[in-house]
């Protein structure tokens, strides 16, 4: 029951949420695409601008490197050399010698202001041989800077040349068309993929969700078969286990309780009790007051009950409940004496609707209680008993509920149980 179940309950999304997580897949696919078209391509124009680099490096007149400066003789060849890889495409040539000093610097005409930008940069020389580069976004222009290692003869580094390319703007132009292009080629495959999917998701979905609604129900016979079994053994009647569940529900929703916490909750309502299966009917059944020695034992239910809850995954979670109902927020309770917020908040919720519904409910052996008289006894305890601040919320409540519940046969309150089950583990 607990393994299955646990599966079953994670389905609680519903069919318009698989609706958009499948947009939403779309959308981030298309993206992705998009990124990866962009990249593809710029990577193109990246190996196109390196090979032109290196080629321009290769008919550097090396043996010109050697000057120092540009009033001597060898700059006059690297000049015309850096003018010519101007034609190129490239906007901007310059030529340093091997200890990094700049020889000769051509500018195509009408990009000077690019320069300028440029120059206002740390130049970047390569510790290596290999061919360096850097991407800009300069004046709304796909910029690439490239620095080449020139050698000589012996294949030594004799010094650099570094060029500016500026992306065309019909190249950019096509880089974008061809990413919007995949873009939306994605997306209509998503959503052609999409339109056939998403009916059949939604089928299973629904199938998946009737079956955990199918293991729901069983595992709330289960508990009600529990609750009946310790109900007739208790001269009780079982409905009883249903009217402190929603009692408590109400308390724990006005309380802010998680719903995890809450479904929790629900099944140690039907449980709390559990352990008196154990508990022999000279003492459970015994019309008198209990002596103290056999009040001793009548407590070892809660124990009882615990051992019962801990054999199944799913009964386990109610434990909170079956093993704390019975303390008081000062500490008198049983079976460990526990003080205020150390009670889990879910055994201090249903303390409150376990006395409530008993002081209310018409029983063989009395009549119900009217609901000023039950609230004035609650009232009283709080502090002591009950958790005080649950006290409060649970008076906003309680009118409401009491009349609601006065109203209802026994069905209805079943129902009302059930419905409140698969709102809380199916969604």
């Amino acid at each position: 029951m607990a393994s299955s179940t646990r599966a079953a309950y994670t389905i609680r999304h519903p069919m318009s949420q698989v609706t958009v997580r499948l947009v939403l897949v779309g959308v981030i696919t298309s993206l992705l695409m998009g990124l990866a078209v962009w990249g593809f391509e710029t990577e193109r124009i990246d190996d196109r601008v390196l090979g032109m680099a290196v080629a321009a490096a290769n008919h550097i007149d090396s043996e010109a490197l050697q000057h120092r400066n540009l009033d001597q003789e060898g700059p006059g060849a690297l000049r015309t050399q850096a003018k010519n890889a101007l034609y190129e495409q490239f906007v901007v040539v310059e030529i340093y010698n091997h200890d990094r000093e700049k020889l000769v610097e051509e500018v195509a005409p009408g990009w000077e202001s690019l320069e300028e930008l440029l120059a206002a940069q740390h130049h970047a020389f390569p510790i290596d041989d290999e061919v360096h580069y850097e991407k800009h976004f300069i004046l709304n222009q796909l910029v690439l800077v490239v620095l080449v290692p020139v050698k000589n003869a012996d294949g030594i580094i004799s010094g650099y040349l570094e060029g500016v390319y500026v992306t065309a703007p019909e190249i950019l132009a096509r880089l974008k068309q061809d990413v919007i292009i995949t873009v939306l080629v994605v997306i209509a495959a998503v959503l052609l993929t999409s339109l056939v999917m998403i009916p059949v998701i939604l089928s299973l979905n629904r199938v998946v969700l009737e079956r955990s609604r199918q293991v729901l129900r069983g595992n709330l016979e289960t508990l009600d078969a529990l609750g009946a079994a310790i109900a007739k053994r208790d001269s009780d009647t079982n409905i009883h286990n249903y009217r402190v569940t929603l009692l408590a529900l109400e308390l724990a929703a006005a309380a802010g309780m998680k719903e995890d916490s809450i479904r929790d909750l629900m099944i140690g309502a039907f449980l709390h009790d559990v352990g008196k299966i154990g508990i022999s009917d000279a003492i459970l059944l015994k019309p008198g007051r209990l002596t103290p020695e056999e009040f001793d034992i009548m407590r070892t239910h809660v124990k009882l009950g615990v051992d019962i809850v801990a054999s199944s995954e799913w009964l386990q979670k109610g434990r909170e409940v079956v093993e704390f109902h019975h303390e008081k927020i000062d500490g008198s309770g049983y079976m460990r004496g526990l003080k205020g917020e150390d009670i889990p908040l879910a055994a201090r919720v249903f303390a409150i609707a376990d006395v409530f519904d008993a002081l209310t409910s018409k029983r063989p052996y009395k009549e119900p209680m009217p609901l000023e008289k039950a609230m004035a006894i609650i009232k009283q305890d709080a502090g002591s008993h009950f958790d005080a601040r649950l006290v409060d919320l649970f008076r906003d409540i309680a009118p409401a509920l009491y009349a609601e519940l006065s109203t209802m046969d026994d069905s209805a309150v079943i129902a009302r149980v059930r419905s409140k089950a698969e709102h809380y583990w199916l969604g």
